[in-house]
């Protein structure tokens, strides 16, 4: 089997770092040829760069972009947030597969993204598509009944919005069975970050959003599931860990093994499965209408999120406010821009109006009586 160059982005975050004990386990397999990052972690990443010895390695957005577009058999893009989606398309352009971690750029990026994607390019590598991905192997296109995606639920599973009220920040970092960056782990305890998953499944397997389906699974062993027209369902399952997906978009469509131990079948399991409570979390609702809208919408919807969740963990506003303020910039922006003129300029200028938006809104908030810690 022939070695695969592989670029990594975001290499000192979470995905990245798995990533490259991916590649250390596998140097038979894999070999870096590019790694970039944001440069909060500077040690870890010139640790990295003397490790791996890539052929070129930067800090930033320019670097990023400069290494998607480098000639190699994968780019991993791992960065987080709206500044992932200038490498995406880099990376697209270039013809390199893309193992994408960087929901934000296909969701903000949307029909300009998938335009520019060919056939088996775009490669999932967050859980819940990774295994949607994995299910659909096993029927035709128009075989496919509807995707049902897994949530954890977060730490404030079972609450009502009144509970939800006062909840502080080491509250909502306290994810039961994610280890994650914080962005992210705010996002998964409003739920914003599933709302972006349905965009991101609508756009990566062209399914309807009517049926693409959110069900809550606490304890995160089925990452998602695929339901046929004969009333069959196919899931997959792994024990929490991002091991597999980043593997499997490393060496799509091969799977690498021994990446991490499976489900152990001889002791008690118990899976359990509720309704997604949209009342107390309405993210998803409000990523369905955004999703629906299509064009910058859903760029709209990240950008107020990213600003939201920073005010949040500085607390300028308290958690319900995220998604209120989310919700009310996406509503400010009626009619979206779209269809085949819309482009990467069109994209960006919505991301930032959406943040100055976000920013007055918060502005116009409260902070919450009791700083977060």
């Amino acid at each position: 089997m022939k070695r695969r160059d592989v670029v990594i982005l975001g290499s000192t975050g979470s995905i990245g770092t798995q990533a490259l004990d991916i590649v250390r386990a596998h140097p038979e397999r894999f070999r870096v040829v590019g790694l970039t990052a944001g440069g909060s972690n500077l040690a870890l990443f010139e640790a990295q760069v003397a490790e791996f010895a890539p052929q070129f390695s930067g800090l930033g957005e320019e670097a990023s972009v400069a290494a998607a577009a480098r000639g190699c058999d994968v780019v991993l893009n791992a960065v987080t947030g709206a500044v992932g989606l200038r490498p995406t398309l880099a990376a697209l352009e270039a013809g390199n597969v893309l193992a994408l971690a960087n929901k934000e750029s296909l969701v903000m990026g949307g029909e300009v993204v998938t335009r520019k994607a060919g056939e088996g390019q775009l490669v999932p590598v967050d859980s819940e598509h990774s295994a949607l991905a994995q299910c659909l192997r096993s029927g035709r296109a128009d075989e496919v009944r509807r995707l049902v995606l897994t949530a954890s639920g977060g730490p404030f599973r079972g609450r009502t919005r009144e509970e939800l009220a006062g909840v502080t920040v080491a509250e909502a970092l306290n994810h039961p069975t994610w280890d994650m960056g914080p962005v992210v782990t705010i996002n998964s305890a409003t739920l914003l970050n599933k709302g972006l998953e349905v965009i991101e499944a609508h756009l990566l397997f062209d399914i309807d959003y009517d049926d693409i389906k959110v069900t809550v699974h606490p304890t995160s062993v089925v990452h998602s599931m695929v339901e046929f027209v004969d009333g069959s369902t196919i899931a997959q399952a792994s024990p929490p860990t991002m091991l597999i997906p980043i593997a499997l978009g490393l060496g799509w469509p091969d799977r690498v093994p021994h990446t991490a131990p499976a489900v152990d079948w001889t002791s008690d399991q118990r899976w359990e499965f509720f309704p997604l409570d949209d009342a107390a979390f309405p993210a998803v609702a409000l990523a369905r209408e955004a999703g629906r809208r299509g064009g910058t919408a859903p760029a709209v919807y990240n950008a107020a999120n990213e600003v939201c969740v920073q005010a949040f963990r500085h607390g300028q506003i308290g958690f319900l406010d995220i998604i209120d303020t989310v919700s009310a910039a996406v509503t400010a922006h009626g009619v979206p821009s779209k269809g085949e003129d819309l482009g990467v300029d069109d994209i960006l200028a919505a991301d930032a109006w959406a943040r100055d938006e976000a920013h007055r809104l918060v502005s116009t908030i409260d902070p919450p009586e009791s700083p977060n810690a």
